[in-house]
């Protein structure tokens, strides 16, 4: 995997994940208070499996920010980790919004995709940690 051209800064990074953070709490509460009542079970478990990994990934591109900031080495692993943590939310997550608000089950061939690129992502986060200084000093 080879680290995308536009650079991941720290700050971009953190600032990603705040607001992937801050929507997965909004969605989560969307989907108890809003959706209960408006759709089936299933479409609401589906929803809250969206929130539920974007909230994950979320806390992952936090620490990745923290990481970048603290380390030399490992830059390009960290940063393709984080492009495939952003890339895994939009089509994971967002396929699963998607798919339990409007019912187009064509949506669900695009959330393996997500799934893989979270896959990559901590595949690309290991190998930091294999590759880098000691990350956490």
């Amino acid at each position: 995997m080879t680290c995308p051209k536009p650079m991941m800064t720290p700050r971009l990074i953190m600032l990603l994940a705040t607001l992937f953070g801050g929507f997965a709490v909004a969605a989560g509460a969307f989907a108890s208070h809003a959706l209960r009542s408006q759709i089936s079970d299933r479409a609401l478990e589906i929803f809250t499996t969206g929130a539920t990994y974007q909230m994950y990934h979320a806390l992952a591109l936090l620490a990745i920010a923290l990481l970048l900031s603290r380390t030399s080495t490992a830059i390009k692993w960290l940063q393709s980790a984080a492009w495939a943590f952003i890339i895994g939310i939009l089509l994971f997550s967002g396929s699963l919004y998607a798919l339990s608000l409007t019912g187009t089950r064509i949506l669900g061939v695009v959330t393996p995709l997500g799934g893989v690129a979270f896959l990559g992502g901590w595949i690309c986060l290991a190998i930091a940690a294999w590759q880098s200084d000691p990350l956490l000093k």
